[in-house]
């Protein structure tokens, strides 16, 4: 409190002298303050230190501007806006006569947007000076041709900060002052053109206040260590969540003290919104001056998930995501989401055809009312009517009263300009727009809504008494905190020497009067040790990045050591330790009695026999993982793709017999088109697949004559079969069935799995469960069977299973006898090991990693 009450030396007695000493009113005296946040305690305590007599009136710029009615920007200003601002930016690249708008637009706003508070500070009468210094001021250094776009922005910039008006313009008015004596402009750690401009304009009549009179020079400010008088906590945390866990506890340990309001400060946003979450949880009251990005909240991310949605090549993924945010569509997309999945349809644009949804009328009416929709935000437009189409979808959604009645999504339609807080200002706006007629496609409607979200912020609203501020560093001068948590101190996020804006030279940054490196470094430096004069401050800093590489601490933060004895020191961890009863994991034993299952599949009896939970958990509870969409083609697309081929070609050989080999080769190439075909794979990704498919069906024929001159013919492919076997039916697809010599028949199975797996799987007849189940499905007493391995290097191979009556009799004792026993209540334990359990589903339900040791 010491920069506002001390005597003589803070702002307040500052003030009282300066009004004495030129005659003026308090009452009749404007004291400008450099952020809002300050004007509630500069008039408690100027009451508190003179509360006889009138007081000054405490304002900001903005809301002293607000309170004049300066007139509206016109459409072709600045307007600080990035989203107005990129748009206009296009339009003056066009009219400069460069042809890549698009890449350089957001430069030039930007460009432009950093030279408008000095043409600003120019005034209406002394602009176009301006303009000539800062045509001058740009071409410095700019001569070589690989710069050439660069300059062009930078001179588009200047012309555009020179032709534009600013709302501070009224304040060169000569009439803006009669209604006070005086003005004080008080200035916090930067600098403000606007300020030195208006003093120099105003004459005797206006005076410039620091709030630190400590700092003199810009240039020199917050180069000294101060003096010592705090406690200086110091956390070198693991990584981020370390460091975020950390700095609520910190937070949380002050509030128990009773040492509130705690400044929170962090860069980091996603570091800030995982403390704000934790403290949320804690029940601290917090009062967020940052507040958070609208892409970030939930409104934004519903908004950019629609449109994302309506792109022509959307993914099935993202109109499901889109459409189970939308209130209109939420209860029916769990009902098409499964069929899709179940279908493996990765790409929207073909989710309305395939033959599942197409069985259910429900689902086709459904996947009609999304592409209503998605056709609403399609096509090419200019932004009105862009904003009129995504307006009329949010109602088809549903979605556009939930929006109205959340704080964000209120925010994020005014934002957007949905809902404009003065519509009548923004029509005219529109009509005055450069790029008023300028049409847009999908693709760029989304990256200006984008846009917009990004560079517009949600501030929920304060508490009646905060326990914690979240704010900015720059924004702590003068502000009576009882203690500060100061996150994210690694050398990346506090980078003592910040990298100044822009594309400018320190020459141009010199003759423009932009802050250079050294006053960025200043401000910095400033605003660090101002934030450390609090009674109590943790620093707290990740020695780890997100890939695990070690990061330094700031070198602000290892300056604290020259700054004395005793100042800083190593913190303890802050988190309590919680006492947690011991409560041993064991392997859990269900029953399965109770969950009978009439139908039994080969995959489903090999889960049985090779984990007992497994088989509980995913056949007899049907818990299964959610099919991913956007996976590539592997090896098991393959293996499918394959098998409808082979299914195709014996059918069409069947039906037209031949032995001609290149007949043969050219039945199989087209069985191969026309599958290809008919699944839709992605050229790109089956490439690999393609590729060795030459040599994987020449190596088939060349089996299929060996097989043939054995005496062994097709007979049926692909067919379904069932055998009951007790209460419990056997249901499987067999991939092929042969005829032989002396009616004898034979069970195939094909694989693409590498050879020597092939080859285990026979080693064993009574381990083998798959072709010995397939050998069951089929009403003969004796029969053969062989998995036909179907490579590309060692061609196609047979692996015959010799004793496979041994195996078939023995497979359906052993599944009569599991059967019963699960029927009458034995358990199911977790019984899986090594390969078995690497890739299992119920991994996660039967803890295993976890056990605790018998």
């Amino acid at each position: 409190m010491a920069l506002w009450c001390a005597p003589e030396m803070g702002l307040l007695d500052r003030l009282a002298i300066w009004m004495q000493a030129c005659s003026a009113h308090p009452g009749r005296t404007l004291v400008l303050l450099p952020y809002a946040q300050l004007l509630p305690l500069a008039r408690r305590l100027w009451s508190d230190r003179y509360p006889q007599g009138f007081a000054p009136r405490f304002e900001t710029t903005s809301n002293w501007l607000a309170s004049l009615g300066v007139a509206e920007l016109q459409a072709t200003d600045i307007s600080h806006d990035m989203a107005l601002d990129s748009l206009t930016a296009q339009q003056l690249l066009v009219h400069s006569g460069m042809a890549d708008r698009a890449s350089l637009a957001d430069l030039l706003a930007q460009t432009a947007q950093q030279l408008a508070p000095w043409a600003a500070a120019a005034g209406p009468q002394g602009r176009s000076a301006w303009a000539a210094s800062a045509r001058s001021a740009v071409g410095i250094g700019m001569e070589s041709q690989a710069v050439a776009w660069e300059a062009q922005v930078m001179r588009v910039a200047v012309e555009w900060a020179a032709v534009s008006a600013y709302n501070t313009d009224g304040l060169f008015a000569p009439d803006v002052l009669e209604p006070w004596d005086a003005v004080a402009w008080v200035q916090g750690i930067s600098a403000d053109p606007l300020a030195a401009a208006l003093q120099a304009h105003w004459g005797d009549k206006a005076q410039l206040f620091r709030l630190d009179e400590s700092i003199h020079d810009e240039a020199a400010q917050g180069s000294a260590i101060p003096q010592a008088d705090s406690l200086w906590q110091l956390h070198a945390c693991a990584d981020a969540e370390d460091e975020a866990q950390r700095a609520a506890a910190c937070a949380v340990a002050h509030v128990l003290a009773d040492r509130y309001p705690v400044a929170l400060v962090s860069s980091d946003r996603a570091l800030t919104r995982r403390m704000r979450a934790m403290l949320e949880a804690a029940g601290i009251a917090m009062r967020d001056e940052n507040g958070w990005k609208l892409s970030t909240s939930l409104a934004g991310a519903g908004l950019m998930a629609l449109l994302r949605a309506a792109a022509w090549n959307a993914s099935t993924d993202e109109v499901l995501n889109a459409f189970k945010l939308a209130p209109a569509f939420a209860p029916e997309m769990p009902a098409l989401e499964q069929v899709l999945r179940r279908a493996q349809i990765r790409d929207w644009r073909h989710a309305v055809s395939c033959p599942p949804v197409q069985k259910v009328p429900a689902l086709q009416g459904l996947c009609s009312r999304i592409e209503s929709v998605r056709s609403t935000l399609s096509g090419n437009r200019p932004l009105p009517a862009w904003l009129a189409a995504l307006q009329a979808a949010l109602h088809a959604t549903d979605a556009w009263n939930a929006l109205q009645a959340d704080e964000a999504g209120a925010v994020m339609l005014a934002a957007l300009r949905l809902l404009p807080a003065e519509p009548q200002v923004w029509a005219d706006y529109l009509d005055a727009a450069l790029w008023a007629g300028t049409r847009l496609d999908a693709s760029d409607f989304t990256a200006w809504v984008n846009q917009v979200l990004e560079s517009q912020s949600f501030q929920p609203a304060y508490p009646d008494e905060e326990q914690v501020v979240i704010l900015p560093m720059s924004q702590m001068l003068a502000r009576p905190f009882a203690a500060v948590v100061l996150a994210g101190c690694d050398e990346v996020r506090l980078n003592p020497s910040p990298e100044p804006p822009g594309v400018w030279t320190p020459a141009q940054r010199e003759a423009l009067g932009l802050p250079s490196r050294a006053v960025l470094e200043a401000r910095l430096r400033a605003a660090w040790w101002q934030a450390l004069r609090a009674p109590v401050c943790d620093v707290l800093w990740r020695t780890s990045d997100d890939a695990g590489e070690h990061m330094a601490p700031s070198a602000l933060v290892q300056c604290l050591s020259w700054a004395g004895e005793g100042a800083a020191h190593t913190a303890s961890d802050p988190r309590l330790d919680q006492r947690i009863a011991l409560a041993p994991l064991l392997p859990p034993q269900p029953q399965g009695q109770a969950l009978p299952l009439k139908q039994l599949s080969a995959s489903a009896y090999e889960d049985m026999r090779t984990c007992p939970y497994r088989f509980f958990a995913l056949r007899q509870l049907g818990l299964s993982s959610v099919d991913e969409l956007e996976a590539e083609v592997d090896k098991r697309d393959f293996g499918v793709w394959l098998h409808a081929v082979l299914a195709a070609f014996h059918a069409e050989l069947q039906a037209a017999p031949t032995s001609d080999a290149a007949h043969r080769s050219a039945l199989l190439q087209s069985a191969a088109d026309a599958v290809t075909a008919s699944m839709e794979l992605p050229d790109g990704e089956f490439l690999p697949f393609a590729a060795a498919w030459p040599a994987v069906r020449d190596g088939y024929l060349v089996w299929l004559r060996k097989h043939e001159g054995q005496g062994w013919a097709f007979a049926s492919g692909e067919t379904s079969h069932t055998q009951a076997v007790g209460p419990v039916t056997l249901a499987g697809r067999i991939d092929r069935t042969d005829t032989g010599p002396e009616g004898a028949i034979c069970v195939l199975d094909y694989k693409t799995e590498p050879l020597g797996k092939t080859r285990e799987r026979v080693k064993n007849p009574m381990e083998d469960t798959q072709i010995a189940f397939y050998a069951a499905l089929l009403p003969y007493d004796t029969v053969h069977a062989a998995y036909i391995n179907i490579g590309e290097r060692e061609g196609t191979q047979p692996q015959v299973q010799t004793h496979i009556v041994e195996a078939r009799d023995a497979l359906i004792e052993g599944i009569a006898h599991d059967m019963q026993r699960v029927a009458e209540g034995h358990a199911l334990p977790a019984l899986g090991d090594g390969p078995a359990c690497d890739y299992c589903q119920a991994r996660g339900l039967c803890r295993k990693d976890f056990w605790s040791p018998l």
